[in-house]
């Protein structure tokens, strides 16, 4: 059999995380390094691999149910190499070290399992909810696979040069930056979009460190669901991202 596809095998390497394409990661596994991944983002493996639901604490389940924030994950392990994928979007894996990462947790693919996560408040101008209200923060020493819809863009922060980012396209910051989230409009239109910008909530990012920001303010829809109506036709409900992702979405 003769075919182009025959282009697209398995990278081969030394290297626990390798990004085999653009839009998919292989994960080399030796039997007692397991990780966390994405539930149901297993595309294939090769080997002696077992793939459980990971275990939730109290506190994380409290802070999931109160803030939208969150990770559902299984826990792979065993001997051999796990393929992962997420709706075809971009990854990127990131060297967590001593500074840390926050990141909304939509775009988390998969981790090591040393790594500790939780979810934190980001400070709201107003004292309101809304866009990047509620991030996950990542700590310890490990690797994370990051996904992004598009080829993304890092923008570097220093103190002589702050970033702001629209709050539905940033995917991740270094922990050690100050972060506001604001709308620059007055305070009797703050629930509404900016004129007609189509621009709303915004974080400002100061200190030192880096931005990850994606060419998309939404993820695709996820777990979609046929609905009827005017519903249906703008994703509200259960019918596409809005309903999915409320976390990244302002409406």
């Amino acid at each position: 059999m003769q075919s182009p596809l025959f282009a697209y095998t398995e990278q081969q390497n030394q290297e626990r995380y390798t990004v085999q394409n653009p839009q998919m990661l292989r994960v080399t596994l030796e039997g007692h390094d397991d990780i966390l991944a994405r539930k149901g983002s297993m595309v294939a493996y090769q080997g002696l691999m077992e793939f459980d639901g990971e275990y939730q604490s109290s506190g994380q389940r409290r802070a999931r149910a109160q803030t939208g924030e969150g990770l559902d994950l299984m826990r792979c392990h065993g001997q051999g190499t796990v393929y992962l994928a997420n709706l075809a979007q971009y990854i990127h894996v990131v060297e967590v070290e001593q500074d840390g990462l926050t990141v909304d947790s939509s775009y988390v693919l998969a981790m090591d399992s040393s790594l500790h996560h939780e979810v934190i408040a980001v400070d709201s101008q107003f004292g309101i909810s809304g866009s990047g209200k509620y991030q996950l923060n990542i700590t310890g020493r490990g690797k994370v696979a990051l996904m992004t819809s598009g080829q993304p863009l890092m923008l570097q922060v220093t103190p002589d040069r702050y970033v702001n980012a629209d709050a539905d396209a940033i995917v991740a910051w270094s922990n050690g930056l100050r972060v506001q989230m604001q709308a620059q409009t007055h305070s009797s239109g703050v629930w509404r979009r900016r004129g007609n910008t189509g621009e709303g909530w915004e974080l400002s990012f100061m200190g030192t460190g880096y931005a990850l920001v994606q060419p998309s303010e939404l993820l695709p829809p996820q777990h979609a669901a046929v609905g009827q109506g005017l519903a249906a036709q703008y994703g509200m409900g259960q019918q596409g991202a809005r309903g999915q992702n409320q976390g990244n979405v302002w409406s």
